[in-house]
C-alpha cells in the first residue's frame, strides 16, 4: 500500500504544522498541476469558441450573399431559418418567418398541399425541382422552382428538411439567354465558314476562269463558223425557192460548198452543246461549292471531290507544283460534298503554299478503305510544320502565313466539318519530310 497523502492526514485530524515540509511541496505540486490542467482547458475551450463563432460568421455571410432562396424547417414543416433573398422575396421580414408554418409561404392551396407532401416524402428520397407559387408581399404568386433536401441527425434521424430554389422567371430568362448566345454563335459559325468559302473561291479565282474560258471558247468559235455558213445556206435556198434548174442548182451547190456545210454542222452543234454543258457543269460546281451550307446529308464518292478540287487548285498554282495521285474509283462516303470540297480544297491549297519555293513542289494523295474507314492523306515536300506551331494548327484565326495569303481559318473551319461527319483530320511532320494530313471519314454503309 502507499502512503497517506497529505489531505488524508489532515482529514483524520492531524494539524497542519504536524506535516513535514515534503508533504507540503507535494501539495503545492498536485495544486500546480490542477491548475495548468484548468488554463489548457480554458485555452481549448476560448479556442472552439472563436472556430465556433467563425463558423457561425462564415454560414451567416453564406447565406446573406446567397441569391437563391433558402429555407431551413423542421419536420413539422415550421420554419427555423430563412435566408435575406427569400425574406425580400416574400416581402415579409426573417423574425416573421421564424416559427411560421412553411405552407404560409405559398400562394395557393394546390401549392400548400404540394410542399406538405414533399416534406413527407424526405423520408424516403429528395424531392427536385417542383415548382410552387410563392406568395409574394403585394399577396400574388410568383413561381419558385424548390429542393426538399432532407436534414439528419448524426445518427441519421429526420429533422426538418433545408428547401432551395430560385424564381422560375430567372430560370427562364437565363435559358433564354443561353439560346440566344447559342444562335448567335450558329450563325457567326456560318458566317465564317462562309467567309472562308469567299477566300477560297477567290484564290480559285484564276484557274476557274481558265476552267470556263476552254468550253466558252469552243462553242464561241462553233457559232462563229455557223454564222458564216448561214448566208450560203440562205442563198442555196433562195435559188431552190426561185424554181432554178438542177444543172444551175448543182453549179451553186459546189459553188457554195452547201455538201460541206451540211457535213460540218452536226459536229458543230454537238461541239456547241458539249461546251454549254460543260461550262454549266462548271458553274453549277462553283454554285454548290460557294452556297450557303445547307447541311446536305447524302452519299458520294470522294474520289470525284479529291480529283475535281485538285483539279481546281492547280489551275490557279504555278506550273511547277505536281500533284501525285493514288486513288481507288470508289470511296463511298455520306454527308455534305461541298463542306467535304472544301476541306479538300484547304488541304490541297495548303500545300502548294507549303511548297512555295521547292525546287520541285510535290503533293503526293494516297486513298484507302481500311476497317469500316476512308483513309486519305496528303504528304508534301515542303519545310513540315513547326514545333511550336504543331499544337496550334487547328486554332481558329492561327496561321504562319504571310498577311494576304490565309485567313486563319481554313485549317479550324476543315476540322469541324471532317468531325460532324463522324471522322478525324490530323497533321504532323511527316518520317520523310514534309507535313502529312490524315483525313478519316467513316465508310458508307459502313455499322
Amino acid at each position: 500500500m502507499g502512503s497517506p497523502s497529505p489531505f488524508d492526514a489532515l482529514a483524520h485530524g492531524a494539524p497542519p504544522e504536524a506535516l513535514p515540509e515534503s508533504t507540503w511541496i507535494e501539495v503545492i505540486r498536485k495544486m500546480d498541476e490542477v491548475y495548468n490542467e484548468l488554463l489548457q482547458h480554458e485555452v481549448a475551450l476560448e479556442q472552439k469558441n472563436a472556430e465556433l463563432e467563425a463558423s457561425q460568421q462564415f454560414i451567416f455571410s453564406v447565406l446573406t450573399s446567397m441569391s437563391d432562396l433558402l429555407v431551413v424547417c423542421d419536420r413539422h414543416g415550421l420554419i427555423l431559418e430563412v435566408n435575406q433573398s427569400l425574406a425580400e422575396l416574400s416581402g415579409r421580414s426573417q423574425e416573421e418567418l421564424k416559427g411560421a408554418a412553411l405552407a404560409s409561404l405559398f400562394s395557393d392551396e394546390a401549392s400548400r398541399q404540394l410542399g406538405q407532401h414533399a416534406l413527407g416524402q424526405l423520408v424516403s428520397a429528395p424531392v427536385h425541382d417542383l415548382e410552387l407559387q410563392l406568395r409574394m408581399r403585394d399577396g400574388g404568386g410568383t413561381p419558385v422552382a424548390l429542393n426538399f433536401t432532407p436534414r439528419l441527425s448524426g445518427t441519421g434521424k429526420l429533422l426538418g428538411a433545408v428547401v432551395t430554389g430560385r424564381p422560375v422567371g430567372e430560370l427562364r430568362r437565363a435559358y433564354r439567354a443561353l439560346r440566344d448566345a447559342h444562335e448567335q454563335l450558329k450563325r457567326t459559325q456560318q458566317q465564317l465558314l462562309q467567309s472562308e468559302k469567299m477566300a477560297s473561291l477567290g484564290r480559285l479565282v484564276a484557274g476557274v476562269a481558265h476552267e470556263l474560258n476552254n468550253p466558252i471558247s469552243f462553242v464561241l468559235g462553233n457559232m462563229h463558223a455557223m454564222r458564216r455558213y448561214a448566208p450560203r445556206i440562205r442563198r442555196y435556198l433562195d435559188a431552190v425557192h426561185a424554181g432554178n434548174s438542177v444543172d444551175a442548182l448543182g453549179v451553186l451547190r459546189q459553188e457554195l460548198r452547201i455538201d460541206h456545210i451540211l457535213e460540218d454542222l452536226a459536229p458543230l452543234l454537238d461541239g456547241a452543246v458539249e461546251g454549254a454543258e460543260r461550262t454549266r457543269d462548271i458553274v453549277d460546281a462553283l454554285k454548290r461549292f460557294s452556297a450557303a451550307d445547307r447541311n446536305e446529308n447524302i452519299p458520294f464518292n470522294l474520289t470525284e471531290i479529291i480529283e475535281r478540287s485538285v483539279h481546281w487548285v492547280t489551275r490557279a498554282t504555278p506550273p511547277a507544283f505536281r500533284v501525285e495521285r493514288s486513288l481507288p474509283a470508289e470511296l463511298p462516303v455520306h454527308g455534305s460534298p461541298g463542306q467535304m470540297q472544301q476541306v479538300i480544297i484547304n488541304l490541297v491549297q495548303n500545300a502548294a503554299d507549303a511548297t512555295d519555293g521547292a525546287a520541285s513542289p510535290l503533293l503526293e494523295i494516297r486513298a484507302k478503305r481500311e476497317e469500316g474507314e476512308v483513309v486519305v492523306t496528303f504528304r508534301d515536300n515542303g519545310p513540315g510544320i513547326a514545333p511550336e506551331a504543331q499544337a496550334r494548327i487547328f486554332d481558329p484565326f492561327y496561321t504562319t502565313k504571310p498577311v494576304g495569303k490565309g485567313t486563319g481559318l481554313g485549317l479550324s473551319i476543315s476540322y469541324g466539318i471532317v468531325e460532324r461527319h463522324g471522322g478525324r483530320l490530323g497533321g504532323q511532320n511527316a518520317a520523310t519530310g514534309g507535313a502529312e494530313f490524315t483525313l478519316r471519314l467513316p465508310v458508307e454503309g459502313a455499322s
